[in-house]
């Protein structure tokens, strides 16, 4: 009846005759008492027949025991009403299921495979910018990053294209090119553009001024030498479009001095340049240029009011002083270069290039190349900077760009030379520890202070106070931005399409006001006025139309924000996770709370703000992110929310939607005419088996926030009918309304949403999805959820300690 072993294909580990005992003796009579109504005989719901079975293979399908321990756990099966097993009889299961299905050890759990992780769009920009000052837009050169399990930092999304490889190979020259310098020294240079010479009318700068408003713009700098300068002046006469007969003059005056004098009329696009060479005074020193209207600008009484000649100061430089003696390494040189100048002799030279390439490369790799990548390096910078008429910098600057093109930079690698091998599980070296913290919390490479514990070896021995320091670090407002964004779905706020005017009820109504004053221009613009009820119906007409212009950027990034804050400030204060889905706050600027119906706070910028007793708001289900992006473009969309909320909060997804299931507006037939609530259309739409089953778990759900329209705002009515919002759960709890919804969530449902979070994150951490031999490190760190209130600082914890992120199995690594 059993077979004696057989091979599990999670570890290579047998199964014994003790674990099939187990299932004969604890498991079958459950499973037969429970679940043999829907899952035996001729009755094979779901696919699963438990009597019918090969032992061996019933009990070595570890997909079907991970949705059954899923079930048990949100206590969807059996059926609410079907009789019930004990909290014991469920709790024998889920432990049979880790140490015989799963055969997971839980005191030595697996920790599975670690994945080479490429840098996404982000990282990489971030990595970029600290390594080499260069802040580079990787957003728009670089195609968008392939997602995986909600995330875009998935190992097995990140392919390379060679289109892709191609571009980073670009990047690495534009990189290199623009951050290192090519010279030891240089002249000294101090450049303002336009718009830095200031007037003392405000809002007037040197970067636009009309030759008919006479203006002076100045600029004050420093210089700390006596000695030769040479100061240039980039101008550019332009205009309207049509030639204009005025004229200025400008005097460009050094000190009070004059440099020169020059009189100017309508150009088309025309450049100039200006160039000075004297003797300065170390101190304070002052650039004025003044414009002044020449008499004559008025004679031609054709010309328009808005035609004027334009004079653009583009740039002003001071360089000097001339003697060499006194020159600066240029901008950024201390950044790639510790030494004053390099060596003349050849073998000096070679060793600081060395030095040079491998300070650089040790942290753009996340930890130290080896000796045989150094000198690959140094042979391309000593092929550059040993040819006549190049520089030593110029050869360090063609062997970063190979830096910043090597796999090594472009992807995580872990050495697995650095591993234990005498150990089963070894701990991983304290640079991909170090790395793997830094791109969790920041998006970028480790710090100088991450980089030193690793190399001294130090980095777990001060881990706690490390990661407090890292959340508190404002680099963390990445992973704020970067999880929540993904996680909770805020960054797609800024690009959902949405109709405002559709969203808010008002579409029958602006559709007929558009027929009666289409083309209608403004009174004073030449039309007939309109008697008062007209007046009054155009008004509304264009107050509606201004809805779609109010609906703007400021009011999508500022609902992105209220989400990212709202994480943030549990985070940052180590409060509970439940915040999120029920607090009595919320982050809020003028714009927002006009939506909310709130209070204004009198200001642009997101406070917190406290609510009153027995309010809707409140929690991540209420903000206007989520309510917009789980919105159709022109109405709510309760299927939407609700498959929101079983994925994101309580971590029960629903199945895709077989092929062929009707749209829900096809069951609006059934009406007779009337407009039906989209209650009522989910009602009918239940009626098909096809679609009940989904239905009933999602419906209740997004029916519970039927009173926030498409842009989050609060209505009573829809389709001019009173807004229903009680509902039930699939597991039996009763709402009336969503306060009462979010109060099940946050208390029956605790520990689901606590399994929801923690899975998200360590998804997010680890750079994979899950797999069975995760679920034993989930399970521990939601019982200490529960245990703590749910406090941030335990999901960290268990996310940055757990097997999965501090340790390797080096089977898994080497295949």
């Amino acid at each position: 009846m059993f077979s004696a072993i057989w091979t599990s294909t999670l570890q290579g580990q047998a199964i014994s005759h003790s674990a099939e005992a187990r299932f004969e003796k604890d498991i079958f009579p459950i499973l037969k008492d429970f679940c043999f109504d829907c899952h035996s005989g001729d009755a094979k719901e779901g696919g699963v027949q438990f009597d019918g079975m090969d032992r061996g293979a019933l009990i070595g399908d570890q997909k079907l025991w991970l949705n059954v321990l899923r079930n048990i756990r949100a206590d969807m099966m059996p059926p609410q009403h079907s009789e019930q097993p004990s909290p014991q009889a469920k709790s024998l299961i889920a432990s049979w299921i880790h140490s015989d299905a799963f055969q997971v050890n839980a005191e030595d759990p697996y920790p599975g495979r670690a994945p080479i992780r490429r840098l996404n769009r982000s990282e990489y920009r971030n990595t970029v910018r600290d390594l080499t000052g260069v802040d580079f837009n990787a957003e728009v050169v670089f195609p968008p990053d392939d997602t995986g399990f909600g995330f875009d930092n998935i190992s097995e999304a990140m392919t390379i294209s060679p289109m892709l490889l191609e571009k980073y190979l670009q990047a690495a020259k534009t990189i290199s090119d623009e951050s290192v310098p090519i010279s030891t020294w240089v002249m000294p240079s101090q450049t303002w553009f336009g718009k830095e010479l200031r007037s003392k009318e405000e809002g007037v700068n040197g970067a636009r001024l009309r030759h008919d408003k006479p203006t002076t713009v100045v600029q004050e700098f420093q210089l700390k030498h006596q000695g030769l300068y040479r100061i240039r002046v980039h101008e550019k006469l332009d205009g309207s479009f049509e030639f204009h007969p005025g004229r200025y003059r400008i005097t460009c005056k050094l000190d009070g001095k004059e440099l020169y004098v020059a009189d100017y009329a309508w150009e088309d696009d025309r450049r100039l340049v200006q160039e000075f060479s004297l003797e300065m005074t170390p101190g304070a020193h002052q650039i004025t240029s003044e414009l002044a209207t020449l008499s004559n600008e008025t004679s031609d009484t054709t010309a328009s009011k808005d035609q004027f000649a334009l004079y653009v100061i583009e740039s002003i430089s001071v360089d000097g002083p001339s003697d060499e003696t006194l020159w600066e390494h240029p901008a950024g040189y201390d950044r790639f270069f510790h030494k004053p100048s390099p060596p003349t002799d050849e073998e000096e030279k070679r060793r600081y290039a060395k030095e040079v390439l491998m300070r650089f490369a040790t942290r753009a790799y996340r930890r130290p190349p080896s000796d045989s990548v150094c000198d690959r390096l140094v042979a391309i910078a000593e092929a550059i900077y040993s040819r006549e008429g190049h520089s030593f910098e110029e050869g360090i600057k063609k062997a970063i760009m190979a830096v910043l093109a090597s796999p090594n930079f472009l992807f995580r690698v872990e050495d697995l030379k650095t591993l234990d091998e005498s150990s089963q599980y070894p701990k991983t070296d304290e640079y991909a520890l170090a790395t793997n913290l830094s791109y969790l919390l920041w998006s970028t490479m480790p710090d100088a202070q991450l980089f030193e514990l690793a190399d001294q070896s130090k980095l777990r021995s001060n881990f706690s106070e490390q990661l407090q320091r890292m959340i508190r670090d404002e680099r963390s407002n990445e992973f704020m931005e970067s999880f929540v964004g993904q996680w909770l779905r805020a960054r797609d706020v800024e690009n959902v399409s949405i109709d405002p005017i559709a969203a808010m009820g008002h579409q029958k109504e602006f559709a007929s006001l558009r027929v009666r004053f289409a083309g209608r221009r403004r009174a004073s613009e030449g039309e007939p006025s309109l008697d008062p009820e007209s007046e009054k119906a155009l008004a509304r007409f264009r107050e509606l139309g201004s809805l779609r212009d109010n609906f703007n950027a400021e009011i999508r990034s500022a609902m992105r924000k209220e989400t990212e804050m709202s994480f943030s400030h549990i985070v940052r204060e180590d409060r509970s996770l439940l915040e999120l889905i029920d607090a009595d706050y919320v982050f809020i600027n003028d714009v927002l709370a006009k939506v909310y119906s709130l209070p204004p706070v009198n200001s642009k910028e997101l406070n917190k703000v406290s609510l009153p007793a027995g309010s809707a708001r409140g929690g991540i289900l209420t903000q206007g992110a989520m309510l917009t992006v789980t919105s159709n473009p022109t109405r709510t969309s309760p299927v939407k929310r609700g498959l929101f909320i079983l994925d994101n909060i309580l971590g029960t997804p629903a199945p895709p939607a077989p092929p062929n299931v009707p749209a829900l507006e096809d069951a609006a037939d059934r009406f007779g005419g009337r407009e039906p609530s989209l209650r009522e259309l989910l009602a009918a739409h239940r009626e098909a088996a096809l679609c009940s089953s989904c239905h009933s778990r999602m419906d209740p759900l997004g029916l519970a926030l039927e009173n926030f329209n498409a842009i989050g705002a609060w209505r009573e009515l829809e389709s001019e009918q009173p807004i229903e919002s009680a509902g039930e759960l699939i597991t039996g709890e009763k709402f009336a309304n969503v306060q009462e919804l979010k109060q099940i969530l946050v208390t029956s449902r605790r520990k689901d949403f606590y399994r929801c979070v923690t899975e998200k994150l360590l998804i997010y951490a680890l750079g994979r999805g899950l797999e069975v031999y995760d679920e034993t490190t989930v399970d521990k760190i939601v019982d200490q959820l529960d245990r703590e209130n749910g406090k941030f600082s335990v999901l960290l914890e268990g996310v940055v300690l757990s097997a999965a992120f501090q340790r390797r199995a080096m089977a898994a690594m080497a295949e």
